[in-house]
Protein backbone atom coordinates (compact mmCIF):
# COMPACT_ATOMS: atom_id res chain seq x y z
CA UNK A 1 0.00 0.00 0.00
CA UNK A 2 3.18 2.35 0.19
CA UNK A 3 4.53 2.19 -3.18
CA UNK A 4 4.11 4.75 -5.80
CA UNK A 5 6.27 4.82 -9.09
CA UNK A 6 6.98 8.67 -8.14
CA UNK A 7 8.49 8.84 -5.17
CA UNK A 8 11.78 6.45 -5.19
CA UNK A 9 14.57 5.69 -2.95
CA UNK A 10 16.79 8.68 -5.05
CA UNK A 11 13.51 11.25 -3.55
CA UNK A 12 14.03 9.74 -0.15
CA UNK A 13 17.84 9.69 -0.42
CA UNK A 14 17.83 13.83 -1.81
CA UNK A 15 15.26 14.66 0.75
CA UNK A 16 17.05 12.78 3.96
CA UNK A 17 20.53 15.05 3.21
CA UNK A 18 18.94 18.42 5.02
CA UNK A 19 17.09 16.64 7.77
CA UNK A 20 19.65 14.35 9.17
CA UNK A 21 21.51 17.59 10.58
CA UNK A 22 19.89 17.82 13.61
CA UNK A 23 20.19 17.38 17.74
CA UNK A 24 19.97 14.06 18.97
CA UNK A 25 19.79 13.69 22.90
CA UNK A 26 22.17 11.00 24.42
CA UNK A 27 19.78 9.36 26.62
CA UNK A 28 22.70 8.76 29.46
CA UNK A 29 23.88 12.09 29.75
CA UNK A 30 20.92 14.12 28.85
CA UNK A 31 22.60 16.48 26.38
CA UNK A 32 22.52 16.44 22.31
CA UNK A 33 25.01 14.98 19.99
CA UNK A 34 25.46 16.14 16.35
CA UNK A 35 24.47 13.10 13.81
CA UNK A 36 25.46 14.78 10.71
CA UNK A 37 25.61 12.66 7.28
CA UNK A 38 25.89 16.16 5.38
CA UNK A 39 25.65 19.56 6.28
CA UNK A 40 23.82 20.39 3.14
CA UNK A 41 20.70 22.38 3.71
CA UNK A 42 17.89 22.30 0.96
CA UNK A 43 15.66 25.47 1.02
CA UNK A 44 12.04 25.52 0.78
CA UNK A 45 10.55 26.05 -2.63
CA UNK A 46 6.91 26.81 -2.55
CA UNK A 47 6.54 27.13 -6.59
CA UNK A 48 7.44 23.49 -7.35
CA UNK A 49 5.01 20.91 -8.74
CA UNK A 50 4.22 19.28 -5.61
CA UNK A 51 5.64 15.64 -4.87
CA UNK A 52 3.31 12.76 -5.00
CA UNK A 53 3.39 10.63 -1.55
CA UNK A 54 2.77 7.02 -1.06
CA UNK A 55 -1.69 6.97 0.06
CA UNK A 56 -3.21 4.43 2.62
CA UNK A 57 -7.34 4.01 2.68
CA UNK A 58 -8.90 4.65 6.01
CA UNK A 59 -11.43 2.93 5.70
CA UNK A 60 -12.73 4.42 2.07
CA UNK A 61 -11.20 7.70 2.27
CA UNK A 62 -7.86 7.28 0.45
CA UNK A 63 -5.24 9.85 2.20
CA UNK A 64 -1.75 10.56 1.53
CA UNK A 65 0.20 8.05 4.21
CA UNK A 66 1.80 10.78 5.78
CA UNK A 67 -0.21 13.15 7.09
CA UNK A 68 -0.04 16.86 8.79
CA UNK A 69 -1.85 17.67 12.22
CA UNK A 70 -1.93 21.34 11.76
CA UNK A 71 -2.97 21.79 15.70
CA UNK A 72 0.62 22.34 17.06
CA UNK A 73 1.45 25.76 15.49
CA UNK A 74 -1.32 27.89 17.33
CA UNK A 75 -3.04 25.72 19.83
CA UNK A 76 -0.96 23.55 23.17
CA UNK A 77 2.75 24.31 22.25
CA UNK A 78 4.77 27.25 21.47
CA UNK A 79 5.82 29.08 19.42
CA UNK A 80 2.45 30.15 18.65
CA UNK A 81 2.08 31.30 14.72
CA UNK A 82 -0.07 33.89 12.93
CA UNK A 83 -2.92 32.64 10.55
CA UNK A 84 -0.23 33.68 7.47
CA UNK A 85 2.43 31.94 9.30
CA UNK A 86 0.54 28.36 9.88
CA UNK A 87 -0.75 28.52 6.69
CA UNK A 88 2.70 29.07 4.42
CA UNK A 89 3.97 25.65 7.18
CA UNK A 90 0.79 23.70 5.85
CA UNK A 91 1.75 24.40 1.92
CA UNK A 92 5.01 23.92 2.39
CA UNK A 93 3.35 20.52 3.51
CA UNK A 94 1.47 19.77 0.64
CA UNK A 95 3.79 20.95 -1.65
CA UNK A 96 6.19 18.09 -0.43
CA UNK A 97 3.07 15.75 -1.41
CA UNK A 98 0.92 15.85 1.96
CA UNK A 99 -2.41 15.90 0.98
CA UNK A 100 -4.10 14.97 4.46
CA UNK A 101 -4.77 17.90 6.99
CA UNK A 102 -6.11 17.67 10.84
CA UNK A 103 -7.74 20.34 12.52
CA UNK A 104 -10.24 20.90 14.93
CA UNK A 105 -12.80 23.37 16.01
CA UNK A 106 -10.98 23.42 19.73
CA UNK A 107 -7.99 24.25 18.49
CA UNK A 108 -7.39 27.49 19.21
CA UNK A 109 -10.21 27.72 19.07
CA UNK A 110 -11.33 28.29 15.75
CA UNK A 111 -7.98 29.97 14.55
CA UNK A 112 -6.55 26.84 13.14
CA UNK A 113 -9.53 25.77 11.23
CA UNK A 114 -9.39 29.56 9.65
CA UNK A 115 -5.64 28.78 8.99
CA UNK A 116 -6.37 25.67 6.87
CA UNK A 117 -8.73 27.60 5.12
CA UNK A 118 -6.19 30.43 3.98
CA UNK A 119 -4.28 27.48 3.39
CA UNK A 120 -6.16 24.75 1.23
CA UNK A 121 -9.23 26.52 -0.07
CA UNK A 122 -7.34 27.44 -3.13
CA UNK A 123 -6.59 23.37 -3.76
CA UNK A 124 -9.49 22.16 -1.95
CA UNK A 125 -10.03 19.89 -4.55
CA UNK A 126 -6.48 18.13 -4.07
CA UNK A 127 -6.66 17.42 -0.18
CA UNK A 128 -8.52 16.22 2.15
CA UNK A 129 -9.41 17.94 5.36
CA UNK A 130 -10.31 16.61 8.89
CA UNK A 131 -11.83 18.89 11.91
CA UNK A 132 -13.43 17.77 14.96
CA UNK A 133 -16.92 18.84 16.78
CA UNK A 134 -18.16 18.09 20.65
CA UNK A 135 -17.04 21.19 22.57
CA UNK A 136 -19.47 23.88 23.10
CA UNK A 137 -18.47 27.28 23.54
CA UNK A 138 -19.99 31.38 25.57
CA UNK A 139 -20.12 33.85 23.69
CA UNK A 140 -16.67 34.81 23.98
CA UNK A 141 -15.29 32.05 22.41
CA UNK A 142 -14.36 29.87 25.84
CA UNK A 143 -14.50 26.55 25.73
CA UNK A 144 -17.39 25.75 28.74
CA UNK A 145 -17.44 21.56 27.98
CA UNK A 146 -18.39 18.65 26.07
CA UNK A 147 -21.78 19.10 23.54
CA UNK A 148 -22.43 17.12 21.03
CA UNK A 149 -25.90 17.72 20.95
CA UNK A 150 -27.70 17.44 17.42
CA UNK A 151 -28.75 20.88 17.04
CA UNK A 152 -25.44 22.70 17.99
CA UNK A 153 -23.23 19.59 16.01
CA UNK A 154 -24.74 21.69 12.82
CA UNK A 155 -24.30 25.06 14.36
CA UNK A 156 -20.69 24.22 14.82
CA UNK A 157 -20.47 22.57 11.50
CA UNK A 158 -21.80 25.24 9.86
CA UNK A 159 -18.83 27.41 11.42
CA UNK A 160 -16.05 25.23 10.42
CA UNK A 161 -17.26 25.21 6.68
CA UNK A 162 -16.96 28.86 6.83
CA UNK A 163 -13.66 28.68 8.55
CA UNK A 164 -12.33 26.40 6.08
CA UNK A 165 -13.52 28.22 3.11
CA UNK A 166 -15.27 24.90 1.68
CA UNK A 167 -19.12 23.39 1.32
CA UNK A 168 -17.94 20.10 2.57
CA UNK A 169 -15.62 18.61 5.40
CA UNK A 170 -13.75 15.37 3.96
CA UNK A 171 -13.64 13.31 7.45
CA UNK A 172 -15.42 14.84 10.69
CA UNK A 173 -14.44 13.26 14.02
CA UNK A 174 -16.61 13.80 17.19
CA UNK A 175 -13.61 15.39 19.52
CA UNK A 176 -14.87 13.41 22.85
CA UNK A 177 -17.58 11.40 23.68
CA UNK A 178 -20.34 13.60 25.20
CA UNK A 179 -21.73 11.56 28.10
CA UNK A 180 -25.55 13.22 28.10
CA UNK A 181 -25.81 12.41 24.45
CA UNK A 182 -26.06 8.65 23.18
CA UNK A 183 -23.74 7.70 20.12
CA UNK A 184 -26.63 6.64 18.28
CA UNK A 185 -27.67 10.44 18.03
CA UNK A 186 -24.51 11.72 17.57
CA UNK A 187 -24.10 9.23 14.35
CA UNK A 188 -27.66 10.48 12.80
CA UNK A 189 -26.48 13.44 12.41
CA UNK A 190 -23.60 12.44 10.60
CA UNK A 191 -25.71 10.51 8.47
CA UNK A 192 -27.88 13.63 7.62
CA UNK A 193 -24.83 15.91 6.91
CA UNK A 194 -23.63 13.29 4.89
CA UNK A 195 -26.73 12.89 2.43
CA UNK A 196 -26.57 16.77 2.17
CA UNK A 197 -22.70 16.68 1.48
CA UNK A 198 -21.58 18.68 4.20
CA UNK A 199 -19.88 15.86 5.50
CA UNK A 200 -18.27 13.01 3.47
CA UNK A 201 -16.98 10.92 6.21
CA UNK A 202 -17.28 10.94 10.05
CA UNK A 203 -15.14 9.65 12.75
CA UNK A 204 -14.98 9.13 16.61
CA UNK A 205 -11.42 10.02 19.00
CA UNK A 206 -10.34 9.02 22.30
CA UNK A 207 -13.17 6.02 22.33
CA UNK A 208 -13.13 2.31 23.15
CA UNK A 209 -14.36 -0.88 21.61
CA UNK A 210 -18.04 -0.19 22.93
CA UNK A 211 -18.82 3.12 21.34
CA UNK A 212 -16.88 2.19 18.43
CA UNK A 213 -19.66 -0.74 17.89
CA UNK A 214 -22.16 1.16 18.57
CA UNK A 215 -21.75 3.73 16.06
CA UNK A 216 -20.43 1.56 12.84
CA UNK A 217 -23.59 -0.27 13.67
CA UNK A 218 -25.87 2.79 12.68
CA UNK A 219 -23.04 3.59 10.03
CA UNK A 220 -19.58 2.68 9.11
CA UNK A 221 -16.95 4.60 10.99
CA UNK A 222 -14.13 5.62 8.76
CA UNK A 223 -11.60 6.58 11.24
CA UNK A 224 -10.93 6.61 15.03
CA UNK A 225 -7.90 9.25 16.05
CA UNK A 226 -6.33 8.30 19.37
CA UNK A 227 -3.72 9.03 21.12
CA UNK A 228 -1.00 6.39 20.03
CA UNK A 229 2.88 6.15 19.79
CA UNK A 230 5.80 4.49 20.56
CA UNK A 231 5.35 5.53 24.27
CA UNK A 232 1.44 5.60 24.22
CA UNK A 233 0.43 2.10 24.11
CA UNK A 234 -2.90 2.41 25.17
CA UNK A 235 -5.01 1.72 22.01
CA UNK A 236 -3.35 -1.72 21.65
CA UNK A 237 -5.72 -3.48 24.06
CA UNK A 238 -8.86 -3.24 22.52
CA UNK A 239 -8.99 0.14 19.97
CA UNK A 240 -6.93 -1.22 17.64
CA UNK A 241 -8.14 -4.52 17.33
CA UNK A 242 -12.01 -3.95 16.71
CA UNK A 243 -10.52 -1.55 14.07
CA UNK A 244 -8.92 -4.42 12.36
CA UNK A 245 -11.75 -6.19 13.04
CA UNK A 246 -14.21 -3.58 11.47
CA UNK A 247 -11.92 -1.71 8.47
CA UNK A 248 -11.59 1.11 10.17
CA UNK A 249 -8.72 3.56 9.94
CA UNK A 250 -6.82 4.89 12.51
CA UNK A 251 -5.27 8.21 12.88
CA UNK A 252 -3.04 8.38 15.79
CA UNK A 253 -2.45 11.57 17.22
CA UNK A 254 0.51 12.86 18.86
CA UNK A 255 2.69 10.04 17.45
CA UNK A 256 5.88 11.79 17.91
CA UNK A 257 4.95 11.77 21.60
CA UNK A 258 4.14 15.55 21.88
CA UNK A 259 8.19 15.89 20.23
CA UNK A 260 9.85 14.04 22.92
CA UNK A 261 10.51 10.95 20.56
CA UNK A 262 12.50 13.07 17.87
CA UNK A 263 15.19 13.27 20.20
CA UNK A 264 15.70 16.67 20.86
CA UNK A 265 14.12 17.32 23.68
CA UNK A 266 16.28 17.55 27.19
CA UNK A 267 15.87 17.99 31.00
CA UNK A 268 17.50 22.14 30.17
CA UNK A 269 14.01 22.56 27.20
CA UNK A 270 12.10 25.68 28.40
CA UNK A 271 8.36 25.01 27.85
CA UNK A 272 6.16 27.74 28.33
CA UNK A 273 3.89 27.41 31.63
CA UNK A 274 0.78 29.15 30.68
CA UNK A 275 0.98 28.10 26.38
CA UNK A 276 2.91 24.83 26.24
CA UNK A 277 0.88 21.43 27.56
CA UNK A 278 4.57 20.13 28.14
CA UNK A 279 4.93 21.86 31.02
CA UNK A 280 1.83 20.36 33.22
CA UNK A 281 2.59 16.28 31.53
CA UNK A 282 4.10 14.35 34.25
CA UNK A 283 6.02 12.86 31.36
CA UNK A 284 8.47 16.09 31.22
CA UNK A 285 9.26 16.46 34.65
CA UNK A 286 13.32 16.11 34.98
CA UNK A 287 12.77 13.06 36.71
CA UNK A 288 10.41 11.43 34.27
CA UNK A 289 12.71 12.44 31.50
CA UNK A 290 15.87 11.13 33.13
CA UNK A 291 14.20 7.39 32.91
CA UNK A 292 12.69 8.20 29.47
CA UNK A 293 15.77 9.14 28.19
CA UNK A 294 16.23 5.63 27.56
CA UNK A 295 13.78 5.06 25.14
CA UNK A 296 15.25 7.25 22.89
CA UNK A 297 18.53 5.82 23.30
CA UNK A 298 16.70 2.13 22.23
CA UNK A 299 15.27 4.14 18.97
CA UNK A 300 18.59 5.57 18.35
CA UNK A 301 20.02 1.99 18.59
CA UNK A 302 17.51 1.02 16.00
CA UNK A 303 18.35 4.49 14.06
CA UNK A 304 21.95 3.49 13.28
CA UNK A 305 20.86 0.22 11.28
CA UNK A 306 18.35 1.85 9.24
CA UNK A 307 20.38 5.20 8.87
CA UNK A 308 17.13 6.85 10.38
CA UNK A 309 16.52 9.38 13.62
CA UNK A 310 14.62 8.34 16.63
CA UNK A 311 11.89 10.37 15.24
CA UNK A 312 11.43 8.43 11.73
CA UNK A 313 11.69 5.31 14.01
CA UNK A 314 8.95 6.06 15.65
CA UNK A 315 7.32 6.72 12.79
CA UNK A 316 8.37 3.91 10.47
CA UNK A 317 7.20 1.50 14.04
CA UNK A 318 3.85 3.06 13.99
CA UNK A 319 3.43 2.23 10.01
CA UNK A 320 4.41 -1.41 9.97
CA UNK A 321 2.12 -2.14 13.13
CA UNK A 322 -1.28 -1.45 11.05
CA UNK A 323 -1.76 -1.06 7.02
CA UNK A 324 -4.76 0.57 7.80
CA UNK A 325 -2.81 3.99 10.10
CA UNK A 326 -2.03 7.07 9.02
CA UNK A 327 0.22 9.11 11.55
CA UNK A 328 -0.18 13.13 11.60
CA UNK A 329 2.65 14.60 13.01
CA UNK A 330 2.50 18.30 13.36
CA UNK A 331 5.54 21.00 13.19
CA UNK A 332 6.11 24.57 12.90
CA UNK A 333 9.37 24.03 11.12
CA UNK A 334 8.79 23.35 7.25
CA UNK A 335 12.30 21.33 7.15
CA UNK A 336 10.76 18.76 9.84
CA UNK A 337 7.92 17.83 7.40
CA UNK A 338 10.73 16.22 4.94
CA UNK A 339 12.43 14.37 8.30
CA UNK A 340 8.09 12.97 9.22
CA UNK A 341 7.80 12.01 5.14
CA UNK A 342 10.91 9.76 4.67
CA UNK A 343 9.95 7.79 7.42
CA UNK A 344 7.82 5.97 5.02
CA UNK A 345 10.63 4.81 3.01
CA UNK A 346 12.24 3.04 6.33
CA UNK A 347 11.20 -0.77 6.38
CA UNK A 348 11.97 -1.72 10.24
CA UNK A 349 12.74 -5.79 10.16
CA UNK A 350 10.98 -8.34 12.51
CA UNK A 351 14.04 -8.44 14.01
CA UNK A 352 14.04 -4.58 15.01
CA UNK A 353 10.65 -4.42 15.55
CA UNK A 354 11.27 -7.45 18.16
CA UNK A 355 14.10 -5.64 19.63
CA UNK A 356 11.66 -2.08 19.73
CA UNK A 357 8.87 -3.93 21.91
CA UNK A 358 10.86 -5.87 24.45
CA UNK A 359 13.06 -2.81 24.55
CA UNK A 360 9.87 -0.90 25.87
CA UNK A 361 8.98 -3.95 27.69
CA UNK A 362 11.92 -3.31 29.44
CA UNK A 363 11.95 -0.01 29.97
CA UNK A 364 8.94 0.52 30.11
CA UNK A 365 7.42 4.87 30.05
CA UNK A 366 8.01 6.94 33.31
CA UNK A 367 4.48 9.39 33.89
CA UNK A 368 0.82 9.01 32.45
CA UNK A 369 -0.25 10.36 28.79
CA UNK A 370 -2.37 13.06 30.15
CA UNK A 371 -3.50 14.74 33.06
CA UNK A 372 -6.02 13.84 35.66
CA UNK A 373 -8.66 16.60 34.35
CA UNK A 374 -8.31 15.67 30.33
CA UNK A 375 -8.29 11.57 30.94
CA UNK A 376 -11.97 12.09 32.91
CA UNK A 377 -13.12 13.19 29.34
CA UNK A 378 -11.74 10.02 27.53
CA UNK A 379 -14.19 6.95 26.31
CA UNK A 380 -14.28 3.93 28.66
CA UNK A 381 -11.66 1.55 27.09
CA UNK A 382 -9.26 4.29 25.75
CA UNK A 383 -6.88 4.38 28.66
CA UNK A 384 -4.39 1.94 29.29
CA UNK A 385 -5.90 -0.10 31.65
CA UNK A 386 -9.40 0.39 31.31
CA UNK A 387 -11.78 -2.02 29.40
CA UNK A 388 -15.27 -1.19 27.84
CA UNK A 389 -16.28 -4.87 27.83
CA UNK A 390 -19.57 -5.35 29.39
CA UNK A 391 -20.14 -2.04 29.23
CA UNK A 392 -21.84 0.56 26.57
CA UNK A 393 -19.02 3.18 26.85
CA UNK A 394 -19.53 6.38 28.38
CA UNK A 395 -22.31 7.53 26.05
CA UNK A 396 -25.59 6.71 27.59
CA UNK A 397 -28.25 4.05 25.68
CA UNK A 398 -30.74 6.00 23.77
CA UNK A 399 -34.15 6.34 24.93
CA UNK A 400 -36.57 3.78 24.29
CA UNK A 401 -39.03 6.59 22.94
CA UNK A 402 -36.82 6.89 20.02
Amino acid sequence: MLENKDWTRRTFLKTSASVMALQLVNPFTGFAKNFSPSKENSKMNSNIKPAVLPTRKLGSLEVSAMGFGCMSMQHGYTPRLSNEETAKVIRAAYDKGVTFFDTAINYGPFINEESVGLALSPIRDKVVIATKFGYGYDENGKNIGLNSHPDYIRKMTEGSLKRLKTDYIDLYYQHRVDPTVPIEDVVGVMQDLIKEGKVLHYGLSEVGEATIRRAHAVHPVTAVQNEYSFWTRDPEHEVLPVCQELGIGFVPWSPLGSGYLTGTITINTPFDDKLDLRSHRARFTVEAQKHNWKLIGLLQQIGQRVYATPGQVALAWLLAKYSSLVPIPGTSNPKHIDENINALKIELSSEDMDELEKGFATIKVEGPRTTEALFLNHDIGANLGESSKGTHGKSPLPSKDN
